[in-house]
């Protein structure tokens, strides 16, 4: 998908030092820590650690709350602490989608039938994540009847947020400029072309639009394949 703002904001909240590594403490820390704690674990000020240890709760970093350390029960209001949020950040440039990838080869490794080869199990697999995307797309949008040029302008949504950094040839033709795959798309064309194809062939029936075709269309530095109506030029 396309960037996360909200990622964008994780990582540069810690390309601040002392908040790095505040959070790198809290991370490795067995318990939710204080802002006494986190403050000596860089030498600040309890004062400073709380405007860091906020901000890195504002982009979900980290998960403030209120606790007795040790569990035990005092007078008044129990103290401030903080604890890693399960949150994951990765950010890409170009975009990747490894985890579609590497969850469409383990569904084709945990879901092989019997006599079907691992590459017939990978690409069933891929038209069927591609397939249900395209429902749920269509769920969404309730586009209606599809022609040509309404089908590619909401396809090109999905290959946005997916990394695929769709480009408008005409009316007819969508080109991918990225492809989300690289560089496993190197190791082994065959294979994950195979699947990028399979999978975005499937999507585009799932969303109904069967106007445009996903065809197989190797360019050096872009995706392996590109949309349009049959016989585009």
């Amino acid at each position: 998908m396309t960037q996360d703002a909200s990622a964008v904001q994780a990582v540069a909240a810690l390309s601040d030092e002392l908040r790095r590594d505040m959070y790198e403490f809290i991370r490795r820390s067995a318990e939710p820590v204080t802002r006494d704690q986190a403050a000596q674990s860089v030498g600040i000020s309890r004062k400073l650690a709380a405007f860091h240890l906020d901000k890195l709760v504002a982009v979900g970093l980290l998960v403030a709350e209120y606790a007795q350390p040790g569990g035990l029960r005092r007078v008044g209001r129990a103290p401030k602490v903080y604890r890693p949020s399960d949150r994951q950040v990765q950010l890409s440039i170009p975009q990747r989608e490894h985890g579609l990838l590497a969850e469409i080869l383990l569904a084709a490794v945990r879901e092989q039938r019997p006599g079907e080869s691992g590459v017939q199990a990978a690409l069933r697999v891929a038209a069927e994540r591609g397939r249900r995307l395209g429902r749920a797309e269509r769920d969404r949008l309730r586009p209606g009847r599809l022609g040509v040029e309404r089908a590619l302008t909401c396809a090109s949504q999905m290959l946005e947020r997916h990394g695929f950094e769709p480009d408008r040839h005409g009316p007819g033709l969508v080109r991918l400029t990225n492809c989300p795959f690289h560089p496993m798309a190197a190791q082994d064309p065959d294979l994950v072309c195979g699947i990028n194809h399979a999978f975005l062939a499937a999507f585009l029936e799932g969303l109904d639009a069967a106007a445009v075709t996903a065809t197989l269309a190797p360019r050096a530095g872009a995706c392996c394949v590109e949309l349009g109506a049959p016989g585009h030029d």
